[in-house]
């Protein structure tokens, strides 16, 4: 392994952006088609020794295998895409001058610098392709805060990229003390890419904002689902259970509450029951589990409070029996809208299910939090349109939870509200991490007017151009 800055302290940090800075005088410049090149063998090499880093991956976080590959796939996609629209997102283009002929003006996409980018301990590996992979194919150098839950995997990554050809020093890693790693990792980078909660997140965008750097953010959700009238229950059932157990629960876009009508409360009650009862629990190297354990004991006694506090409140808890840090996965019945199980991000395997009255109803609460990261509808395709395009939310799936969004790398992801700033994925995905330049040439065949007395004589065909202009 190549040696990884990792002590807790300033000196650490600035030399982790000393050697960044270097690698990135020379890789800012490299040919679209190395930089390709580089990261299809990365994407190769990362799926020949997807079994080494699933091994990683679950040791330090607890996963169930197929959740492991989960992130592995979902990386690949990553990597594929990037690759393969790098040129497309940042290739020099023509842009529409203001004076046809006498003007000509060119776009380009030059690196940002040295990118830091914060990853939490969910998906370290998934999100690390999201983030560091398009900033290094941008032309950046990176430095990189893993969580210290998760710092062996995202070394593992980091070294075959650099077996792969990526420049040695490029890519830094670093973790410990948020108040020193963190904040000095937004106090020296030209960019930031955040992951997190959305009170972290607040502190993180203020930080930013004093030195006017770029950043964007995914953040915090609480994450709705609305259930038409006409779905049907067996397989809304099973699609809504797979929204709330991925990675147990703990992902910024998991389903954590469901508007079902009330007359099918019940039914969808005693399916969801009978679902999870039937759930495997635990973690090996082979697929033989449905999920994992939580990541701590912290988190799992967080995650047992909640349940604990929505019992006492007079919610009926099915589920959400703990051994060790695995947790049964659980639905809730009985919980009022505005109660905290049903308001506030949980982070695991619960799902709250809220009756309503009419869509208008369902729409409305759907609606009311301060979050808008991910939600869905179930049912009826075009109904289920209608309602998506009401719900205040970054991504909306359709008889899906978030699977489907999730695995469309070409469109953006990020939320609404108090759920995050700008988005990742997509072209912009890619392009955020650059600065656009507008070069504009006066090709010499007009003489720009300068002075009052040539203002005078063209401000009569100003009018006139402008009427053709608007035609064109």
């Amino acid at each position: 392994m190549s040696q990884t800055i990792e002590n807790q302290n300033q000196s650490s940090l600035d030399k982790a952006f000393e050697l960044a800075a270097e690698a990135q005088k020379l890789w800012k410049d490299s040919e679209f088609s190395t930089r390709r090149s580089i990261f299809l063998n990365y994407h190769d090499s990362l799926n020949e020794n997807q079994d080494s880093l699933m091994n990683t991956l679950q040791a330090e976080t607890g996963k169930s295998r197929n959740h492991a590959f989960e992130e592995i796939t979902g990386s690949l996609a990553g990597i594929r895409y990037v690759a393969n629209n790098l040129k497309k997102a940042l290739r020099p283009h023509r842009a529409k001058p203001g004076i046809p002929l006498a003007l000509s003006v060119r776009v380009d996409y030059p690196a940002v610098g040295v990118v830091g980018v914060v990853t939490p301990w969910n998906y370290p590996l998934a999100l690390t392709m999201l983030d560091v992979i398009p900033a290094l194919a941008a032309g950046n150098a990176v430095v990189q805060k893993a969580d210290d839950k998760t710092v062996k995997t995202i070394v593992q990554a980091r070294d075959l990229a650099e077996q792969n050809g990526l420049p040695k020093g490029l890519w830094q890693v670093v973790h410990g003390d948020n108040e020193v790693i963190g904040n000095g990792l937004i106090d020296r980078c030209d960019y930031f890419a955040f992951t997190g909660s959305t009170a972290t997140g607040r502190k993180v965008a203020q930080r930013a904002a004093a030195r006017l750097i770029g950043f964007s953010m995914e953040l915090g959700g609480k994450n709705p689902a609305i259930v038409l009238a006409d779905a049907d229950v067996e397989k809304t059932a099973e699609r809504l259970l797979a929204s709330v157990i991925g990675n147990s629960g703990q992902l910024c876009v998991a389903t954590e509450r469901a508007y079902v009508p009330k007359s099918e409360i019940a039914q969808y009650t005693e399916t969801l029951t009978k679902k999870i009862e039937g759930l495997k629990l635990g973690s090996s190297n082979v697929f033989d589990h449905d999920l994992g354990a939580l990541v701590s004991a912290e988190q799992t006694s967080r995650v047992s409070g909640f349940l604990s506090r929505a019992k006492d409140a007079g919610a009926s808890v099915i589920g959400g029996e703990v051994e060790n840090n695995l947790i049964r996965p659980s639905v809730l019945v009985g919980a009022s809208h505005d109660s905290e199980i049903a308001s506030q991000e949980v982070f695991g395997p619960v799902l709250a299910l809220i009756p309503y009255e009419s869509i208008d109803h369902a729409v409305e609460m759907a609606n009311d939090t301060e979050y808008g990261l991910n939600a869905s509808v179930f049912g009826n395709k075009s109904e289920a349109q209608r309602v998506a395009r009401r719900l205040l939310a970054g991504t909306v799936n359709i008889n899906e939870g978030y699977r489907a969004s999730m695995a469309s790398l070409d469109a953006p992801m990020g939320g609404m509200k108090q759920s995050g700033v700008g988005r990742r994925n997509g072209i912009h995905g890619i392009r955020r991490f650059t600065e656009p330049r507008t070069i504009a040439t006066n090709n010499g065949f007009v003489e720009l007017p300068s002075r009052g007395a040539q203002y005078n004589k063209m401000a009569p065909m100003m009018g006139m151009i402008a009427k053709v202009m608007k035609r064109l």
